[in-house]
């Protein structure tokens, strides 16, 4: 069953979609999994979709939320700030642990591209979360940037975006900048981007991807299991960015990288993917405590 919930963060309302399979109840409480969005995306996204309805079918009770200041939920639209994020999703973490159907030792989270970086971090800072799934995720924004932006060309135009921004900032005004000059995407991809999805946002929210750096806490997610998904070639998200992750984690930690996909990997139904990750989840994160 699918419910509308809602819950706050740092006062704000933050929206959802709860599934709860019929075998969870107080009596028999089972894990759960939070769903992380993508870059200005929203819980309605078919990334987002494709793995909650994937984990609800598996069994677990699945919470995908809108970001603040994505879709339905408040906040300023498209400042999507990483650390705040963050705080969402432990907001999320929090507002499951109150429902009685739900083993609180045993919640995971899953995130995609920005929202697989958030899902890392998180794991990282917050013991709470047992187990972790990064598809298409990243942990050095500079880094990331840099290789989305590879060209002379491009880069000198991404870095004086950048300065004028700062320079703006400083001027206390706010700078708009258009989603694809921040995140490239082949034109052939932009479908995938989920209805209602941001297409321009705050310069700070340049300077807080720029800034952020997932492979300093990934190490902290050990000895829970991590799992990196990737595509062996990313048109969006640099390939080198889960391999890096994978370089600071501990262990446990999967990597895997898939040819013949991209950017959006578990949006295409790929047998593969749901096979490795139905796996995964059922060695690393149980339904049940037997």
């Amino acid at each position: 069953m699918e419910h509308t919930i809602s819950f706050l963060s740092s006062g704000l309302t933050i929206s959802g979609v709860l599934h709860v399979p019929a075998s969870a109840s107080a009596q028999t409480p089972q894990a759960a999994i939070v769903v992380l969005h993508g870059f200005g995306s929203n819980k309605s996204g078919g990334m987002s979709k494709a793995a909650a309805e994937l984990f609800a079918q598996l069994g677990y009770i699945t919470l995908r939320f809108d970001m603040r200041g994505c879709g339905e939920s408040e906040g300023q639209r498209g400042k999507v700030i990483c650390l705040e994020q963050v705080q969402d999703t432990q907001a999320a973490i929090d507002f499951l642990q109150t429902r009685p159907e739900v083993d609180a030792s045993r919640i995971g989270v899953m995130g995609h591209s920005f929202g697989a970086a958030v899902a890392v971090y998180a794991a990282g800072v917050d013991t709470r979360i047992a187990a972790c799934i990064s598809t298409g995720g990243w942990g050095d924004g500079e880094k990331k940037f840099r290789k989305q932006h590879a060209s002379p060309e491009a880069w000198k135009k991404f870095t004086d975006m950048m300065a004028e921004g700062r320079k703006r900032l400083a001027q206390g005004e706010s700078m708009m900048v258009p989603r694809y000059d921040i995140v490239p995407i082949q034109p052939g991809l932009r479908t995938q981007l989920a209805q209602g999805s941001i297409l321009e946002f705050p310069y700070e929210v340049v300077e807080s991807m720029y800034n952020f750096r997932a492979n300093e806490v990934v190490g902290q997610i050990a000895p829970r299991p991590l799992l990196l998904i990737h595509p062996s070639n990313d048109t969006v998200t640099p390939t080198e960015q889960s391999v890096d992750l994978f370089a600071h984690a501990g262990q446990p930690t999967d990597l895997h990288l898939f040819a013949n996909t991209d950017h959006f990997i578990l949006g295409e139904g790929n047998p593969m993917v749901i096979d490795l990750v139905s796996g995964w989840l059922h060695k690393n994160l149980p339904l049940s405590v037997s």
